[in-house]
Order: structure tokens, then sequence, then C-alpha cells
């Protein structure tokens, strides 16, 4: 489904050249699970953000089902994003002043859906994150968690083919992390690709397999027994 080959990322710093990815090749198979783990500043959020086609590579290539993302206009880069992609974040980038509801209705109305049909599924994305109540909430009247779940069911709106994850339990307490987990476990399990950036080490054990990364390159790690047990 998803695939690098040989990239390599530069960063220029006070005029130093920092090599963070170097000669990176990775697949990425439909219905994997991978987590990418590594210390601050290794890169993770550079390659994550590489595969979701927001940060273009200083070589190589990046493939979504055999289509090199960064040799496509940066329109249709973002049109196969909003269709093929879903976001959460460690900060979960709500809009502060729209409504859990209209936060998830974002990407359904870029995507031109009708008016009824957004607020109808918006709604049920909602339910099913636990969060029927708390429709017309504002982030700032919602918990940590619940904003968390709001950023959930806005990455699943478009029913995207794979779900990009960075430090999503990151800003959450150990047992609502591990509830949102459990919510990424469920996903995979009905088809999502997920991949996550994760800097605690007793997640990967949820996931199908670990991704470390160190010196500009990855190692994977073999296949994490309780991901592939409820895989």
């Amino acid at each position: 489904m998803m695939k690098i080959e040989g990239v390599s990322k530069k960063y220029m710093r006070h005029n130093q050249s920092t090599m963070v990815l170097d000669n990176v090749t990775l697949d990425f198979p439909k219905g994997d699970f991978a987590c990418i783990v590594g210390p601050s500043g290794i890169g993770k959020s550079t390659l994550l953000l590489m595969l979701g086609g927001m940060l273009s590579p200083s070589a190589g290539r990046v493939l979504l089902n055999g289509q090199s993302l960064y040799d496509l206009p940066s329109d249709q880069r973002a049109q196969l994003r909003r269709k093929e992609m879903g976001f959460v974040f460690q900060n979960f980038n709500l809009v502060t002043y729209l409504s859990a509801l209209e936060n998830v209705q974002v990407p359904l109305f870029l995507a031109g859906i009708n008016h009824g049909t957004q607020r109808d599924k918006a709604a049920s994305l909602l339910e099913r994150v636990g969060l029927i109540g708390k429709l017309d909430h504002k982030p700032s009247e919602l918990s940590i968690g619940q904003q968390q779940r709001v950023a959930l069911a806005r990455a699943l709106a478009n029913d995207p083919a794979i779900i990009f994850a960075d430090e999503p339990t990151g800003n959450l307490d150990a047992d609502t992390g591990q509830e949102i987990m459990a919510f990424f476990q469920e996903l995979n399990r009905e088809g999502h690709t997920i991949i996550m950036v994760t800097h605690d080490l007793r997640l990967t054990a949820k996931a199908k397999r670990t991704l470390r990364l160190a010196n500009g390159g990855v190692l994977v790690e073999p296949q994490n027994r309780e991901g592939d047990i409820h895989a």
C-alpha cells in the first residue's frame, strides 16, 4: 500500500547540515499497524510527515498504491490526503471556536459533502467514540481525553485507508491512553492501516510491529505478540 524508496532527509541548522534519515526503504502493507519509536529529535515526526505527503524528502520517493506523492502537484497531493489519509496529533489541532460536531464536519465540508450528510456522519462518529452528549461543546468545554476523541472522529470522517498518529497519547493519562490505543486496534481490525509515532514503549505491544529509528536508519523489530493477537 505505502512504500518509501531510498528516502533521505537533510536539514540545515546553524549553517550545518544534519541528516535525520539516510537512504531508508520501508514497506507498509495494507492492514499494517506500525509504531515508530526512537529518542527525541531522531526524525520520527519527520518520517510521519513525509509519509503523510506534508514534507518532501531530500532524496528518494514516497509511494501510495504505486503513485509517487511528491511527483504530484501540491493541489493533487492535498486531494489525495483528504481522500486516503486521516491524521491524529498530540495537540489535537481542533478549531477552538467550532463545536465538536463542527470540528468533525470540517473534512466532510472540504470533500464537498452536503450539509445534512455532514451532520449525520459527524454525529455518528462522535457517538462511536463516546461523545454523543457533547456534540455542541467547544474544545475548551471538553476534557483532554474528550478532545482527543473528537480528533479521532475527525480523522475518520472521510473513511481513510491510512491513519497517521503523532504521539496520540502524549497528553493523556495512562488509562485514557490505553483506551485510545484500544480504539486504534479496533480500527486496525476493521482494515485501516495505522502508522503511529510514540515515545511510550509500552504502547508498542499494541501494534503489529515496531520501527526503531537510529543513526539515520530504521531497524524493523519482530512482530509484536499482543498486536499480532488482536490484529
